[in-house]
């Protein structure tokens, strides 16, 4: 056996003991548990969270009409309580035959951008839920959906006489992700998946097994991550055919109905700009038991308006084989779209290189189109060097085209002529999308008579505009420049100025040079107006005031410095209002996200403005701020890895390196007691802040939510890690924090939500970790949040989760009741 053999088997050989130790403690573990009730945090937590959420906002194609769409405050723990049915990585309310937990507005209204009036759309429903709100193409109507006790409605509201009425009976099949409905290109009409008509009950649970369940495997690898809420039987497969089943619907604005086609597990449908086509994607079986519904397999067709197959375009077999690695996509044709500028032409992809990310190749993927009628054979459009990343078209002889590659962070936007045939695309930008000073920004559009998104093109088609966020060294400040197509040059028309962080958001007049904006300060929310890039007069249009005033006067800072090796990092730095430097240092939450980077340079860029709202949302770490702590936000772990080099090889020491190098910067400005420094985070933050707890003595306690703790029960790769664990199982296991459970002296609190829906990080993953640090007697609590998913969702939940928070901080941070029994 050679030397790295010896190693592998050492490894593997300590992997086999540890599981066998978890297993013994998962047999025979006797836990401590306390039956308190939701718990609330400090009154000044509470009033934070109970602040009225500021309303969201939809701009008419037109840009005449913003509408207002009120916002809930959290739910409570019994909407999360509903009957849930999780097949194939979908949840799904067998009540409603949608979603669950899914998100909702309760009242919609219209503020008039040249009449500056507001008016209430009437005729809603009492206390309605409302979602998928889509504008007409011609800007006079706003489709939306309610979901009621027993399904869900379609609904339409006038501009015209500011009232709404319903379409449908609760009928609407909602189970799959993207909207249930299209308008029709002509604005006059709509169309629906329906549950089918008169369909039996669901399937009931056989009581008695008629088998077992079997999976087999001959010669193929199906090498897939960690995916939650798979199908595992012949039980879950009836289900998930039952639920998903529907038909096509069109509907007309007196609410007159009529069936389109066949009905199947129609998984997504797409209206032809000239309105006379649908294009039409029906998941069938076989189903998997290994992977999510987007992989099953997909018939993809085109129907003609009245529900008639014209053409079927490829019928796209269950993909369990897809290569490993980020960038690896299913052989055959991919991301159809009709063409945006066009009466009826369909585009697609195809791979060019096997699907394989790692296989040499001149050319990643090949563009396809067919005009209709859809008959003859597709044409060939372009060969692209990286993966096909999307198109915005423009008009017939200009659209843009986005290539990207993982592995060196790598962006091409090019452009081409749609009609010319001559297969040749010019390129306007080759760069690192890592590099975000280099970013030019987005080509800006608007919504076309049809209802598409197309390029805003000016001066003889000769000119584009491009709207970014002006990432730079003093911070973003977002920009609208004219972008020339024949020399490539740009002149900028507006920068965001300071105090403030406006965003550019439509251009609303180009004759006028008229642009909405949304501008915001650090005590000042968000709020839209209309700026003249001309004169720079700049008109208000809302007034949402401070959500929490209380916070006004919070200082926010961003701060710039270096660790060990030389890599710049950043980090945003709150403190609380009434703090005064001359009363001592502060106790300190560090709450952090690991980056993994090609480039250090990209590392060390900065990510903020200071000038933006402070914003808080049941995630964010600023709430402690009303408990005199500072909190360190967003600080740079920066895990760099530079041409050829994996960045998690040295995974440990630099999330080390980037930790120390926070922690020194507040220690000098002399802000933080290093007694008395807290690590945080959710999700892969969770993650790091085991591992800084593990491998490092900076910080005195850690908060960990929602985390993964032993990589090994992800074998088949994480975060941006492609290896596999067989291919790196060193770094598997070092990165593990699981592994290193015994080196862990600090006080460290586990959140879990019990139904996380999140790839890798299942709740077992913080069950067993809380074993393991149990079993070497580490102070540490894990608190599972009933029927709470990867991110939390009742008020009752969140509201505990910070009264936890509160008091692990309290006690072993402010006070560090850790620190002084190790005094003593």
């Amino acid at each position: 056996m050679n030397k790295k053999g010896k190693i592998k088997f050492l490894i593997f050989s300590k992997y086999k003991i540890l599981c066998l130790l978890i297993l013994l403690l998962s047999q025979k573990l006797v836990v401590a548990q306390e039956d308190i009730g939701y718990q609330l945090p400090p009154e000044e937590i509470v009033n934070l969270i109970d602040a009225p959420p500021t309303p969201s906002v939809r701009i008419d194609p037109k840009g005449q009409w913003i509408l207002l769409l009120e916002r809930p405050s959290l739910p409570t723990i019994e909407e999360l309580v509903q009957p849930e049915l999780r097949l194939a990585g979908l949840r799904i309310n067998p009540k409603t035959n949608a979603k669950s937990r899914s998100y909702y507005y309760i009242d919609l209204s219209l503020l008039s951008i040249g009449g500056r009036y507001t008016k209430q759309i009437k005729g809603l429903p009492p206390n309605p839920k409302i979602k998928s709100v889509l504008w007409s193409p011609d800007s006079e109507k706003i489709a939306f959906t309610i979901t009621k006790e027993d399904g869900i409605e379609l609904w339409i509201a006038y501009v015209k006489n500011f009232q709404a009425k319903n379409l449908t009976k609760a009928v609407i099949n909602d189970a799959l992700y993207g909207e249930p409905y299209c308008w029709l290109s002509n604005s006059k009409g709509l169309i629906y998946k329906s549950i089918i008509d008169d369909r039996p009950e669901p399937p009931q649970k056989p009581i008695i097994p008629t088998g077992p369940v079997i999976n087999e495997n001959v010669d193929k690898k199906a090498p897939v991550r960690t995916y939650q809420d798979l199908l595992k039987n012949a039980y879950d497969e009836e289900l998930f055919e039952y639920y998903m089943s529907s038909k096509l619907m069109s509907v007309d604005l007196k609410g007159r109905s009529k069936s389109l086609g066949a009905t199947g597990m129609i998984e997504s449908f797409d209206i032809s700009p000239d309105g006379t086509y649908l294009l039409v994607q029906t998941i069938h079986r076989p189903f998997s038991h290994i992977v999510p519904w987007y992989r099953f397999s997909t018939l993809v067709e085109i129907w003609d308006i009245n529900g008639s197959r014209v053409k079927q375009i490829a019928d796209l077999p269950l993909a369990e084989d897809i290569p490993k690695g980020i960038g690896a996509v299913a052989e055959g044709p991919r991301s159809f779209t009709w063409r945006a500028d066009a009466p009826a032409i369909l585009y697609w992809v195809e791979a060019q290189d096997g699907g394989d990310p790692h296989k040499d190749a001149t050319f990643r993927d090949k563009l396809f189109y067919l005009e209709s009628p859809f008959e003859g054979r597709p044409q060939e459009v372009l060969l692209l060097t990286l993966r096909f990343g999307g198109i915005t078209w423009g008009d017939g002889n200009l659209a843009i085209v986005d290539e990207m590659w993982w592995k060196d962070r790598r962006i091409i936007t090019s452009v081409f002529d749609p009609d010319s045939g001559n297969h040749e695309k010019k390129i306007l930008f080759d760069r690192s999308w890592e590099n975000r000073y280099d970013d030019p920004g987005n080509f800006a559009t608007t919504v076309n008579e049809c209802g598409k998104q197309v390029l805003i093109i000016d001066d003889n088609k000769k000119t584009l505009f491009l709207i970014g966020v002006g990432a730079s060294p003093e911070g973003n400040r977002p920009f609208v420049d004219k972008f020339d197509l024949g020399t490539g040059a740009t002149v900028r028309l507006w920068r965001s100025e300071e105090p403030y962080y406006e965003m550019p958001i439509l251009l609303i007049d180009l004759e006028k040079n008229i642009l909405l904006t949304r501008r915001e300060s650090l005590k000042e929310p968000p709020n839209y107006f209309l700026r003249c890039l001309s004169d720079s007069t700049l008109d208000q249009l809302t007034s949402f005031p401070h959500p929490y005033p209380q916070l006004k006067n919070v200082k926010k800072q961003l701060l710039r410095y270096k660790r060990e090796d030389g890599v710049q990092l950043t980090a945003r730095l709150y403190l609380p209002e009434y703090y005064k430097k001359d009363e001592g240092k502060l106790p300190v939450l560090m709450w952090a996200y690991p980056q993994e980077y090609k480039s250090a340079d990209a590392a060390g860029q900065v990510k903020d403005s200071p000038y933006r709202f402070i914003r808080i949302g049941w995630w964010s770490p600023l709430f402690f701020l009303t408990q005199g702590f500072a909190i360190l936000d967003n600080p740079s772990i920066a895990i760099v890895g530079e041409g050829d080099v994996e960045p998690n090889d040295t995974y440990i020491e630099q999330l080390v390196l980037s930790a120390k190098a926070a922690v020194d910067e507040i220690e000098r400005m002399s802000i933080a007691d290093k007694k008395r420094i807290a690590i945080g985070g959710h999700s892969y933050g969770a993650f790091m802040a085991a591992n800084l707890l593990a491998h490092s003595n900076l910080f005195a306690a850690g908060i960990a939510r929602t985390g993964a703790y032993n990589r090994t029960l992800t074998p088949f790769g994480f975060q941006s890690e492609e290896r596999t664990l067989w291919e790196a199982p060193e770094t598997y296991i070092k990165m593990s924090p699981f592994m290193y459970a015994d080196k862990i002296d600090e006080p460290i609190l586990l959140i879990h939500g019990e139904a996380d829906n999140n790839s890798g990080t299942f709740p077992i993953q913080s069950e067993r970790f809380f074993a393991a640090l149990k079993g070497h007697g580490a102070r540490t609590r894990l608190v599972i949040l009933p029927y709470e998913s990867h991110g939390y969702r009742a008020r009752e939940s969140i509201l505990h989760m910070l009264w936890e928070m509160n008091l692990w901080l309290e006690k072993y941070v402010k006070n560090n009741e850790s620190h002084k029994e190790s005094e003593r």
